[in-house]
């Protein structure tokens, strides 16, 4: 008997891959996804979701519960900037929260998700194969550190870093009530902290840095924060992630495609990853749809280019000495030009 052929086999069971699935299904397809990981997937993420991301999760029907996040704040010493978002609120969103609620939805759809590690690949004139499933094509969602990267041939090295070096992430959450209706960005020489509320007793903490480190030694760095969460209790440990900036020869390969962190990262500086990968995610499912996955490459970067371009600016501005220490100086004496920025950010 010929083995099923599904429509799309998305590989990556996190925010990109499931918004995948449930485009996917909704768009009639036969869809199943591959998860090694069992449970709740939780990852080191700023959690701040920009007013974008969360009309991209509402376009899927996904509501998670959050708190309110109303614009960016920049601060670094006594120096402060501060932009409202100019439309709709921003939300912050446990990700082990966004993962429940997208899970369910893909769940009450019917989509498969099943435990399997992926460590094979084989394109045909008609079909992919991975392990024992076939299917009309295969979308890699697997991270930053993509098998199906690999395994396509797809990774791109060389200097694939920034001025500063190679940048990490770090994250954890604090009981404490959210003293800022904003995502707070604070600057030290060589990192950057991250604060956003969660929940009502609940903020995250992360922290982007060019250097190695354990989270108290980087949040030593930040001694304001630092003093200001010094009586709060750890609710969760450290999660780390890195290198952040991977780059990727093309998001398409024949029949593989590939979505969020998979198909190439630039940095978590401007914290638009979720949003951009749930944006990237709906052009995806519409050229599949649309029986044109080779447009994809296309959507892509037209999608994501104004997240790209600033995000290189702000990285490339941030590696130079001479330069970094001015951002929030400057932020704080153009405020109106700090909030066209951060307006592009919320889209």
């Amino acid at each position: 008997m010929r083995e099923h052929l599904h429509d799309v086999v998305v590989v990556g069971g996190g925010p990109a891959g499931l918004a995948v699935a449930l485009g996917c299904a909704r768009a009639g397809m036969d869809v199943v996804v591959c998860e090694r990981r069992a449970g709740v997937i939780d990852k080191a993420c700023g959690e701040g979701l920009m007013p974008g991301a969360v009309r991209a999760l509402a376009a899927l029907g996904i509501d998670p519960p959050g708190h309110p996040i109303e614009g960016i704040t920049y601060r670094q010493g006594t120096t402060v900037a501060h932009a409202a978002f100019r439309t709709d609120p921003g939300r912050g969103v446990r990700r082990t929260v966004l993962h429940d609620a997208l899970r369910a939805e893909v769940d009450r759809q019917g989509v498969p998700v099943l435990p399997a590690t992926v460590t094979d690949l084989a394109q045909h004139s008609d079909h992919v194969r991975t392990g024992r499933l076939r299917a009309r094509y295969l979308v890699a969602a697997d991270g930053l550190h993509s098998t199906v990267r690999e395994l396509a041939g797809l990774a791109k090295t060389g200097t694939a870093r920034s001025a500063n070096g190679p940048r990490w992430g770090l994250r954890r959450h604090y009981a404490i009530a959210p003293f800022t209706d904003t995502v707070e960005v604070t600057w030290a020489a060589r990192s950057e902290a991250y604060v956003t509320p969660v929940g009502p007793e609940t903020v995250g903490v992360a922290i982007l840095s060019s250097v190695r480190g354990g989270f108290s030694e980087q949040l030593a760095a930040f001694p304001d924060l630092a003093a200001r969460i010094a009586e709060a209790e750890p609710v969760t440990p450290v999660r780390g992630a890195g290198p952040l900036r991977q780059r990727t020869a093309s998001r398409v390969a024949g029949r593989v495609l590939f979505v969020g962190d998979a198909a190439g990262y630039v940095d978590a500086l401007t914290g638009e990853g979720l949003a951009l990968s749930l944006t990237t995610a709906a052009e995806l499912v519409r050229c599949l749809a649309a029986g044109r996955p080779a447009d994809y490459e296309r959507a892509w970067k037209r999608t994501s280019r104004r997240s790209r371009w600033l995000t290189e600016a702000l990285l490339w501005t941030r590696g130079r000495p001479a330069l970094a220490p001015r951002i929030v100086p400057v932020a704080a004496r153009a405020p109106r030009l700090f909030s066209v920025v951060v307006d592009q950010l919320a889209r």
